[in-house]
């Protein structure tokens, strides 16, 4: 602070100076500094506003290099605004500290929104705030002493200037917060609709991924996997994930999109405690579709047991079995054609010549070879070959017969149909 005492210009006229001492008060809080100013005050240093307001500038543009440009820049008659209307401002509360601040307010909350829309941090605008608040107060301080005015209602206006900064820091703090979560929430529709567009059927096109990918800051990867999200249970927690992954955790049916190279690969299940995690193939990104659709049969396939209820079920380890079931009335009406000699056994005769044909169709082995296999004695795996040679007879011999024979009984298998 100032010494008050060191330098003294000639003194005003006592009447000058009447009403300018500040009435008795008790301790209080701050703001009620303002109420025992002297509302005289407001006529002295309005003349020098103008003033203020230039020195606060020239020290903001020569301490903070990002504001040097924004001052030569468009933006600069915004900030110079902003300057004079908060040293305007502080006068005008010195008049009538009671008087509505509401509309005074959008200047200053404007500046906090304009720190976003420039990509700055709000601590830049708080250090111009300190800045200007140091200027005023220095300027404050010298007119003061040359008007004589007492030491107290100094030191009351010093008070008065750091408790006004802190107000409009606030307002500005308040615009930065509400510009921060417009633009997220910007971002986050952008990053929505370009999964939505990703995933779309038929797939956009390279040029609109590609400037959607940009206006969403997403880099668009030449290959990626979609992974099939379903909570477990009522209690879950909503994941959070970098700018790398594309989410819709709030849909009926939940998914991400992810390079199929990302790091968050090797750490699903920990980033996704109380969810069903199913990962498509990895695909080409105008094959996304493919990778959801598959992802999401997969996951069904876990309901229905054939599948297992892993942390994380990879579909790519299970394409033979997602193929098999992709159509299932295909797969049994070819089973019923193609296994139709069996037809007219018994359940548990279907059930053991089909294993039986089954074994032998992927080793094409010897009976104790295949005997090995199913746990049984090598002359009851010959008499059953003896049984299916003569059910299936020159069949078992043409390749296209044997092998629809064997994804027939591959597909059974795994719908637990014994045919």
């Amino acid at each position: 602070m100032t010494d008050t005492s060191a330098r003294r210009t000639p003194a005003a006229p006592a009447a000058k100076l009447d009403g300018l001492l500040p009435p008795p008060r008790s301790p209080g809080p701050t703001q009620r500094i303002w109420a025992t100013l002297p509302r005289e005050l407001a006529a002295l240093f309005r003349p020098r506003a103008a003033e203020v307001a230039v020195a606060v500038v020239h020290e903001i543009r020569r301490s903070i290099p990002e504001y040097a440009r924004l001052l030569d820049g468009p933006f600069g008659p915004v900030v110079t605004g902003g300057v004079e209307e908060a040293v305007g401002q502080f006068i005008d509360r010195l008049a009538d500290p009671s008087a509505p601040r509401e509309d005074r307010a959008k200047i200053f909350r404007h500046l906090g929104r304009l720190e976003v829309a420039e990509g700055r941090s709000v601590d830049t605008l708080q250090s111009a705030y300190r800045i200007g608040a140091r200027v005023a107060w220095r300027r404050i301080a010298e007119h003061g002493q040359a008007l004589n005015l007492p030491v107290v209602t100094i030191c009351q206006l010093a008070e008065a200037v750091f408790d006004y900064i802190d107000e409009i820091s606030v307002l500005s703090l308040e615009g930065y917060a509400s510009a921060q979560a417009r633009a997220a929430g910007a971002l986050e529709r952008r990053r929505r609709r370009l999964l939505e567009m990703i995933l779309s059927e038929p797939p956009a096109s390279p040029q609109t991924l590609a400037e959607l990918a940009l206006s969403a800051a997403w880099t668009l990867p030449e290959h990626i996997v979609v992974v099939a999200l379903e909570r477990r249970n009522s209690e879950f927690e909503l994941p959070t994930f970098d700018e790398g992954v594309l989410d819709d955790l709030e849909a009926a049916e939940p998914c991400l999109v992810m390079a199929a190279d990302s790091p968050h690969m090797h750490s699903l299940h920990e980033q996704l405690p109380g969810w069903r995690v199913v990962v498509g193939p990895k695909v080409r990104l105008s094959e996304a579709r493919t990778s959801l659709r598959l992802a999401r049969q997969a996951l069904q396939l876990v309901h229905r047991g054939l599948l297992a209820d892993t942390p994380v079920v990879w579909s790519g380890d299970h394409l033979s079995t997602l193929w098999l079931l992709t159509d299932e009335f295909l797969a049994r009406e070819l089973a019923e054609r193609t296994l139709s000699p069996l037809a007219t056994l018994t359940v548990k005769q279907r059930e053991r010549l089909g294993e039986t044909l089954l074994a032998w169709l992927e080793t094409s082995g010897s009976a104790p070879e295949i005997a090995g296999r199913l746990k049984v004695h090598p002359q009851t795996v010959r008499y059953r070959l003896h049984q299916l040679e003569a059910l299936f007879g020159d069949r078992l011999n043409d390749p296209d017969d044997r092998f629809h024979m064997e994804i027939s009984l591959r597909a059974m298998r795994l719908l637990g149909d014994k045919n």
